[in-house]
């Protein structure tokens, strides 16, 4: 299905002969009450993530940037994955992730369609109660004079890296978040993957976001 580098460092293939520097880079934990991890663009399909079921727990998520420069100086920076990281054990095969009933048809796989530039995972059950009416999300939440706006947090580059960020939803009683990033080139469908261990157990779940491998397969029909 694809080359696979989220979490590796060192070097990866751009295309076009070129290789690119990879960074690893962590933006804290996601908690996952419910074991239904949403995956999403969160400006605009936060209700209605593409869910992957999980293990109910708190998990790292770190996103796996690329140097894309041709001088390979830092000077141009992509997000290439955003992975939830189920396990410390090393990754041995990639797969497509199963949507919420069951995996794709053979050689597809589910996607995370992307229109506001921003990818994330969240707690997919958490959301209904831990976030305010939905009419509100963009004018009180998303966008608005209040400091703490989700798009202000993602242009901040502390306590994370600018473009990501780790944000409590504003209802949560318990920490519930959304962990950010924005998708690599932009605006796409991105597929959903799942790594396991040389025993078959899942070790994360990534977005991959068509920066670094070679990619073959066609999308599986939008979940929803």
């Amino acid at each position: 299905m694809a080359d696979h580098y989220a979490l590796q460092t060192g070097t990866a293939p751009l295309g076009g002969g070129r290789h690119g520097r990879l960074t690893v880079i962590d933006l804290g934990n996601l908690r996952v009450p419910s074991g239904q991890v949403g995956a999403c663009d969160p400006f605009v399909n936060l209700g209605n993530p593409v869910i992957v079921n999980v293990p109910s727990g708190d998990y790292p998520v770190r996103v796996t940037v690329a140097d894309v420069s041709p001088e390979q100086d830092g000077s141009h920076l992509r997000e290439a994955y955003l992975s939830l990281v189920l396990s410390p054990a090393e990754s041995t095969a990639v797969e497509a992730a199963p949507g919420p009933t069951g995996p794709p048809p053979q050689g597809e796989f589910y996607v995370v369609p992307v229109s506001a530039g921003t990818v994330a995972f969240v707690d997919a059950d958490a959301v209904a109660r831990c976030m305010p009416h939905a009419s509100t999300w963009y004018p009180d939440v998303f966008e608005s004079a209040d400091p703490n706006c989700w798009f202000d947090l993602m242009d901040a580059d502390q306590p994370h890296p600018a473009g990501t960020a780790n944000i409590v939803m504003p209802l949560a009683g318990d920490d519930e978040n959304v962990v950010l990033s924005h998708s690599g080139w932009g605006d796409g469908r991105y597929p959903i993957l799942q790594t396991r261990d040389a025993n078959g157990a899942l070790t994360g779940i990534h977005i991959d976001l068509i920066v670094v491998g070679a990619f073959v397969g066609e999308p599986a029909s939008d979940p929803a």
